[in-house]
């Protein structure tokens, strides 16, 4: 019989079970028509043709079982039972699931960040079929010569495409409107495989020296800018001030190769010279040619390696550096899942944290165990009735792992809900600097697959002890005894505490995890970060293309400068670049002093900044020698500088600097004239607040050349953001070409601290949920052990047992579990040291402090969940507690 026909049947019992009946009837009506007509009395001959037949019953099982799925039948009637039993103990049920919903939940949360973040491919044509060609074993992207070499020159390739992340400014003047932007090759949508949903892709013949403004935008940026993506088609788009057409617009499911961004507008290579937004390095993917494998595609790229680097050498670096240029190999890495900077960012994190939920799902596992072994008490009876009547321990272990298994799986119903609201919380945590994150979110096959996995593994994680001790009993025992079999086994007993002080130690390790990162999220929040955060406005701005010269530059800043102090709550004001956690930084440059003798190259340099009177004023940054940047500074006065402490240092050793010359070097010969140094000030960070603090000069910005950008900072009497319309139109009327990036310095510093952020805020969730599912846990299993030896416990009061006395009884024996919990917990916290160190600010972690309050704050909350049951054995009637007996 085919399989399909056995289950159509399982859909039609009663009508199966019908025409088995007629058909054995049938039988037995042939058989006895034969008897009678061989001279057989009717009534004879029918008892007879039924005796000949066999058990009916028998056989139609048999035949049943030949005509149907049998085991998806029994499986269907495991979980009818099952769902009844569930239905049966409601409270039961609705802590289970809960239990289940939060650990599932949250597991699938975490993983579905993880799978967009660093698991999931690019939605993109056989992303499988991508490499992506680095320089050597630093990584590095190639740069723009190397870049056109490889396309140009390699055979191993069907297709190559280069690639660089920015941001454009859309606003044609006034405070800047930054939207997500890629500089990509004419090849780009082609090697990918990227059809356009409304005109044309970039081509290759859009990329070209002197090539005009034209782009292609995404369907979301399409949609919102001009209501649908035919009508995008042909409209020009302000970038940087110059106009781009529009040519195409892409699928709105494709975000580009970059996860975690979304990119709006993509622009041909070749257009960077119109908004100056040179890009010296450029991401490189490719196609190998049908046939060819990743080995054999490396082997052919690093054969060839040596004449493209030669022939992409740069020519204005030194004979050092181009000779180590010229010693680089060039490899190949599988590109499927693309390439992102928040990957790199967030991605430890994010696996630590699938370790924090595996372990509060693992909790909660002991959780339900533990409920599970108290519920089989009061189906005892029950079990030893059904072994009794002939069931073997296999089916009942099948039966409640079934009940089990449905209950994960009702659990992960729950638990998908709630990590649909979780995983919204959790990108929210993911802040970077410039823009917010962008991830596919939306739920596949990965997501799928591991929610039934893990809620598969679960159900059988929760049930297997439980339902093998629920078989392990005497069904004569059992019924003689009215059920207290299992009630008083102490097998049942010792898995529960056990599990106790599972939880308890799992707890100890998570809370302690918790506080270490909280811990270490305060010191970097409360951290001196060398200026004062509060009350400072930024104004970023570029002067675009053509470039002003730089009298005309220096003029424009110095009116700007002269009309921002003038505004109303306005205490001081500057300008520089960079400006610490804001960027458009110079670098770092190499410092010579007389008599300093630096112990390796890094060891020579020192961030460079360029800054106004007022600017050191403005970020509240202490002066403790000398004098700061002043007016009278120009392009025609001596060099001054003023340095800070760890520049001192550095480069001066013991001695005062003030007086002292240096001059800053690009390392290839051009040295800058001799600078005094005039002042000396306290540390800063510049880029995060975990970072070594390291040597800065400021020079004046007449006395430095460097790019037509620069930061205006503002500090305010009140909120400065309230002051950003009045600055930006103040910088409007004297220069309305000039585009405005408008931040606080309190926002760029937050936006820094998104990784220790994430880590503290989950890991307490995490570690609460821990600790209060352990004390649950610790709550039921005293509790079940007082109502077990309810008699025990009248008995000796009865004998003239006093109330301290129970209590040290229930409370001691809760004691020693959380004791052993706590032992175990510690072994565990020193095991995982190491796997956490990385992640950590000014802790260690084995930090004694941070052990000795998760400890005494577990052992604490634990006791007293144990109140309760003490409590109550201590209340109890002894003639009550004996009548049960």
């Amino acid at each position: 019989m085919s399989w399909l026909r056995r289950l159509r049947n399982l859909f039609r019992p009663d009508s199966l079970s019908r025409d088995l009946d007629r058909e054995m009837s049938f039988h037995v009506a042939e058989r006895t028509d034969e008897l009678v007509a061989g001279g057989m009395d009717a009534g004879a001959a029918g008892a007879e043709a039924r005796r000949r037949f066999g058990n009916r019953t028998q056989a139609a099982e048999g035949t049943r079982e030949a005509d149907i799925l049998v085991w998806l039948d029994s499986l269907g009637a495991d979980l009818r039972y099952a769902l009844r039993a569930l239905r049966a103990s409601p409270g039961f049920t609705f802590v289970a699931i809960l239990s289940l919903a939060l650990g599932i939940g949250a597991n699938t949360a975490i993983f579905s960040v993880t799978n967009a973040l660093v698991l999931k491919s690019l939605p993109v044509s056989h992303p499988e079929e991508l490499v992506r060609i680095t320089i050597g074993s630093r990584g590095a992207d190639p740069n723009t010569a190397l870049w056109e070499q490889v396309r140009d020159r390699s055979t191993v390739f069907s297709g190559a495409l280069a690639y660089a992340g920015t941001q454009f400014n859309i606003a044609t003047g006034g405070e800047a409107r930054r939207i997500s932007g890629a500089w990509v090759s004419g090849d780009f949508f082609n090697v990918l495989g990227v059809p356009p949903v409304a005109g044309r892709t970039l081509a290759r013949a859009d990329d070209y020296p002197g090539c005009p403004g034209v782009a292609t935008v995404s369907g979301g940026f399409a949609a919102r800018e001009f209501g649908a993506a035919p009508s995008a088609v042909g409209k020009t788009l302000s970038v940087e001030g110059h106009p781009f057409t529009i040519v195409g617009v892409t699928s709105p499911g494709f975000f580009g190769i970059d996860v975690g961004r979304a990119v709006d507008v993509y622009a041909p290579v070749c257009a960077q010279t119109i908004t100056g937004d040179p890009q010296w390095s450029l991401s490189v993917f490719a196609r190998p040619k049908p046939g060819v494998s990743l080995s054999q595609a490396r082997a052919a790229l690093a054969a060839t390696a040596p004449a493209l680097l030669a022939a992409s050498v740069p020519p204005y670096w030194g004979a050092k550096d181009q000779q180590d240029y010229l010693k680089e190999t060039l490899d190949l890495q599988p590109g499927a899942t693309g390439l992102s900077g928040l990957r790199r960012q967030f991605s430890k994190p994010l696996y630590v944290l699938m370790v924090v939920v595996g372990l509060v799902l693992l909790i909660a596992c002991a959780n339900i165990a533990n409920l599970l072994l108290a519920r089989a008490a009061s189906r005892q009876r029950e079990i030893a009735v059904r072994l009794s009547l002939g069931a073997s321990r296999a089916r009942i272990i099948r039966q409640l792992l079934t009940e089990s298994v449905l209950l994960a799986f009702l659990g992960a119903a729950a638990g998908l809900l709630f990590a649909r609201w979780a995983t919204t919380v959790l990108v929210s945590l993911i802040t970077v600097r410039g823009s917010d994150p962008w991830l596919n979110l939306a739920l596949d096959w990965h997501v799928l697959v591991f929610t039934t996995a893990l809620a598969t593994i679960t159900g059988v994680l929760f049930g297997i002890a439980p339902a093998w001790r629920a078989t392990r009993t005497d069904p004569q025992t059992t019924l003689k005894a009215g059920g207290r079999g299992i009630a008083d086994g102490r097998g049942q007993r010792r898995t529960g505490r056990a599990l106790v002080v599972g939880q308890v130690a799992l707890s100890l390790t998570l809370v302690t995890a918790a506080g270490l990162w909280l811990g270490s999220f305060r010191k970097l929040v409360t951290i001196d970060p060398g200026f004062r955060r509060e009350g400072v406005l930024a104004l970023s701005m570029n002067f675009g293309r053509p470039v002003p010269g730089a009298d005309q530059q220096e003029t424009t800043r110095n009116e700007l400068l002269r009309r921002l102090r003038a505004l109303p709550g306005v205490r001081a004001a500057g300008v520089g670049l960079p400006v610490p956690f804001v960027g458009g930084g110079l670098g770092n440059e190499v410092i010579l002093v007389d008599g300093f003798t630096p112990s390796s190259p890094e060891n020579a340099r020192a961030l460079v900044s360029r800054v106004s009177e007022g600017y050191l004023e403005a970020l509240g940054i202490p002066l403790l020698a000398g004098r700061g940047i002043s007016p009278a500074d120009g392009v025609h006065a001596p060099h001054v500088a003023v340095i800070n402490e760890a520049m001192a240092r550095r480069f001066f050793n013991s001695t005062s600097p003030l007086g002292r010359t240096f001059r800053n070097s690009d390392g290839r010969g051009g040295d800058s004239d001799p600078i005094e140094v005039v002042g000396v000030v306290g540390d800063t960070k510049f880029g995060a607040l975990d970072e070594p603090t390291q040597p800065a000069e400021y020079l004046p910005f007449a006395q430095s050349e460097g790019p037509p950008v620069a930061t205006f900072v503002l500090r305010t009497e009140g909120p400065p953001r309230a002051l950003a319309g009045a600055a930006t139109a103040a910088m409007a009327e004297i220069a309305p070409n000039v585009s405005v990036d408008v931040a606080t310095l309190e926002e760029r510093v937050s936006a820094s601290l998104g990784r220790p952020r994430l880590l503290a805020i989950l890991s307490g969730f995490f570690g609460g949920l821990a600790l209060l599912l352990a004390v649950i846990g610790l709550y039921g299993t005293m509790s079940y052990d007082v109502t077990r030896r309810r008699n025990e416990i009248g008995i000796r009061i009865a004998l003239g047992a006093a109330t301290s006395g129970v209590l040290r009884l229930v409370l001691g024996d809760a004691g020693r579990l959380v004791a052993f919990g706590v032992v175990l917990g510690l072994c565990l916290v020193l095991a995982s040291t190491r796997f956490v160190a990385s992640l950590l600010y000014g802790l260690t972690p084995s930090d004694p402090a941070t052990l000795a309050l998760a400890t005494a704050v577990l052992v604490l909350v634990a006791l007293a969940a144990a109140l309760v049951p003490a409590f109550r054995a201590a209340r109890l009637d002894p003639m009550e507690a004996l009548r049960e007996d």
